[in-house]
């Protein structure tokens, strides 16, 4: 089965405007992401969707393939759906590009779960570090049941407990690589609008939660750090040097 990444990027975020070419030691976010991605499934099927030419000429120029999506994407997967409608492939891996933290590993672990799993919508997910707060909304929190299947996602703590005994001593966070199928992605940008929790959350993905689908969460090797806000770049710069470092 041939599989692409397509990594989503909008310039006008409502959070951080123009960041996916925020400099991260002098290197644009979104080819710190193209690249590790390129380590996975190899540069030729590593795409940028964007609406923005500004980001669609940088990617050009580092050898990347850019997209062009319409303005009117309500989230990144809607985008991932106009996209895939302009190139070849079996499975279609979302890969976040404000995550340049990413293991090229965990790219190819939630592609073969896609595999294995051809009727299941894919996400990974880590454990959250000692250094986080479960009560920062920026942190998607995930609640699988024991066979990994997704029973919701929220910005909040969650879970939840009623005695201080029973409080979790770990918390699970999305880490946003995703894997559809062409008919998946489809049948998500139909659905016309954001869902009710969905647009509650503002997560994506639980638009697929309310369209009764299965999503099986895959953990991932962890460590992974998003830049959502200018205070990100300097730990997520932080992040990088160590790696760079091995």
């Amino acid at each position: 089965m041939k599989s692409a990444v397509i990594i989503p990027a909008r310039y006008r975020s409502s959070r951080y405007p123009g960041k996916p070419l925020v400099p991260l030691l002098g290197k644009p976010m979104i080819l710190w992401v193209a690249e590790l991605s390129a380590k996975a499934v190899g540069i030729d099927s590593v795409y940028v969707a964007t609406d923005d030419e500004r980001i669609a000429e940088v990617v050009r120029s580092a050898g990347f393939t850019p997209l062009i999506t319409s303005t009117e994407a309500l989230t990144g997967t809607d985008r991932l759906a106009e996209a895939a409608r302009q190139i070849e492939a079996d499975i279609f891996i979302n890969v976040q590009g404000d995550e340049p933290t990413l293991n090229p590993a965990d790219i190819c672990k939630v592609r073969d779960k896609k595999v294995e799993n051809p009727h299941a919508i894919i996400n990974a997910y880590c454990w959250l570090n000692a250094t986080e707060d479960p009560d920062n909304i920026n942190i998607p929190k995930v609640i699988t049941n024991e066979n990994d299947q997704l029973v919701y996602m929220s910005r909040k703590a969650l879970p939840g407990y009623k005695d201080i005994s029973n409080a979790p001593v770990r918390f699970k966070k999305q880490v946003c690589i995703y894997a559809f199928t062409r008919e998946e992605l489809e049948s998500f940008q139909a659905f016309g609008r954001k869902s009710t929790l969905e647009a509650c959350e503002d997560i994506e993905i639980l638009r697929f939660l309310e369209m009764e689908k299965t999503i099986l969460m895959v953990e991932s090797s962890g460590g992974s750090l998003a830049v959502d806000v200018p205070d990100d770049v300097p730990p997520v710069e932080a992040a990088l040097l160590r790696v760079q470092a091995l």
